[in-house]
């Protein structure tokens, strides 16, 4: 009984200074965007997980949303999603593919535990590349002044994967989403908010259902240049 009470406290305690040290921030992490891709380009204006993202930004009065990706050939561009200005976010992996289907998990591992060592990453945005994550992110705080926004950035990782269980594969975006909580708010908080951010899809993505059950169809079909509507 006595540890029960411990336990309790214990995460009363982590939660409070969670909350605290991450309620004056510059960024508001919610999770994961979707689980697999439904057409390409799969950021774009119109498209159903853009309209998703906007709506989680209106909801808390936001003017701007941030989503971060693997790079891959895009851009990153910037867009506007309504009344929403969604900035994009990529990083490159010096010492891998960056959007590689297999995941290397022991060095994944590694990242969660230690962080990313310095000058690993690279980062694209609005069709610029960055090398190192200040730049990058002084690039989004303009963008996102530019636009008029006012306290915190939410953001979310895209979360889409391209092959293997979505539900285990956290998909596009994921480690950055990790890099950007631990640099702002420290390591505990990241493990919080990303484990957090994990569930996000299961109970607010309108289309949870349609793409669980049809990921591997969805996924051949992305493969396959067969949800290309450029």
């Amino acid at each position: 009984m006595r540890w029960g009470i411990v336990i309790v406290l214990i995460l009363l305690l982590a939660g409070g200074l969670i909350y605290v040290s991450s309620a004056n921030g510059s960024i508001e992490p919610l999770g994961r965007l979707g689980f697999v891709k439904l057409a390409n380009p799969d950021m774009y204006p119109g498209h159903p997980h853009s309209q998703v993202l906007a709506q989680y930004a209106e909801d808390r009065g936001s003017k701007c949303a941030l989503v971060v990706h693997f790079a891959g050939s895009s851009n990153y561009r910037s867009y506007r999603e309504g009344d929403v200005y969604i900035i994009e976010m990529a990083f490159i992996d010096t010492q891998g593919t960056g959007a590689a289907e297999q995941v290397n998990y022991l060095d994944s591992f590694k990242v969660a535990l230690f962080g990313v060592p310095d000058g690993r990453y690279k980062f694209k945005s609005d069709g610029m590349v960055f090398n190192t994550y200040d730049e990058a992110m002084a690039h989004v705080y303009e963008k996102a002044a530019i636009n008029n926004q006012e306290g915190p950035i939410p953001m979310v990782w895209h979360g889409t994967a391209r092959s293997g269980s979505p539900i285990i594969n956290q998909g596009c975006g994921y480690p950055l989403y990790f890099d950007i909580v631990r640099r702002e708010y420290g390591i505990i908080p990241a493990y919080y908010y990303t484990l957090k951010g994990m569930l996000l899809p299961y109970f607010s993505l309108p289309y949870r259902n349609f793409e669980l059950q049809h990921a591997t169809e969805l996924q051949h079909y992305y493969t396959q240049g067969m949800l290309d509507y450029e």
